[in-house]
């Protein structure tokens, strides 16, 4: 098993070290993981500085892998939170640093943050679907340096009541921009912890990606503590399989690497 999104204290929102998460997923018998930090530059809360010192998070890395060697493979990720306005600040942020694997997710939408709740305020969920959608769009077209889209449908983890509309015309549009380019997505099984019928993207979504010839998947918890990775990873592949996507991929220097699912159930 491969666990390709999870964060620990260089992230602001998480105070678990490395060394424990590691020793877990050894613990668990994850064969590789990918530490993917959050960098969410003018993150509208305040309360909340998504940003870290670069070079000692990559000496970290580093140490981690040498200490570990014989025992897990771990990566070097990031996961940017993308904003219209940021674009060329991430161009040149990734023209910059090196990573083996990078997420690319929307957190904030019209220069509000989604979990406290005020981006909906005024808007029926309809509506803000249409918004945040229509500005991951946009923010896709202008920036194009990272390896999946992070949990594509986040939108609905803070709305109360279930939109009637699928939205499937324009995530098939975010589909058929980022699947020639490359690019794919990750299901975020986060989604069930927090009380969601599905993980991140919801089934819909992963059916409308694969008939829109997506076969890039990886699997991430988002975990910011030890005790949730790998979280339902044995039904998210049973899932995918079912929908016909047989490969998870994991990445080196950038680059896809595909894993067929039936070995991994096996």
């Amino acid at each position: 098993m491969f666990d390709y999104h999870i964060h620990s204290k260089f992230s602001s929102d998480c105070n678990t070290a490395m060394e424990t998460t590691i020793e877990k997923a050894i613990n668990i018998g994850l064969e590789e993981i990918c530490f993917t930090e959050h960098i969410d530059y003018d993150y509208p809360d305040k309360d909340w500085i998504f940003e870290f010192d670069l070079n000692q998070y990559d000496r970290k890395i580093k140490e981690m892998k040498e200490k570990y060697d014989q025992q897990i493979h771990i990566k070097k990720g990031v996961e940017i939170g993308v904003q219209p306005h940021l674009a060329t600040k991430h161009k040149k942020f990734m023209e910059e640093e090196t990573f083996d694997f990078v997420i690319c997710s929307m957190h904030a939408t019209e220069g509000k943050d989604l979990h406290s709740g005020e981006f909906f305020n005024g808007k029926t969920v309809e509506e803000a679907y249409g918004v945040y959608y229509q500005e991951l769009y946009e923010c896709i077209k202008d920036f194009k340096d990272f390896s999946v889209l992070g949990h594509i449908d986040l939108v609905k983890r803070y709305t109360k009541e279930k939109s009637k509309e699928n939205f499937h015309d324009i995530i098939g549009d975010i589909f058929k921009e980022i699947i020639p380019e490359g690019k794919g997505i990750e299901l975020n099984t986060s989604g069930f912890r927090y009380g969601l019928e599905s993980g991140m993207p919801s089934t819909d979504i992963l059916k409308l990606y694969k008939e829109c010839g997506g076969e890039i998947i990886t699997l991430g918890s988002d975990s910011h503590v030890e005790t949730t990775l790998a979280y339902q990873f044995t039904e998210s592949l049973v899932l995918l399989q079912s929908i016909g996507l047989n490969y998870i991929a994991t990445y080196q220097d950038g680059e896809p690497v595909f894993h067929p699912i039936r070995t991994l159930l096996k």
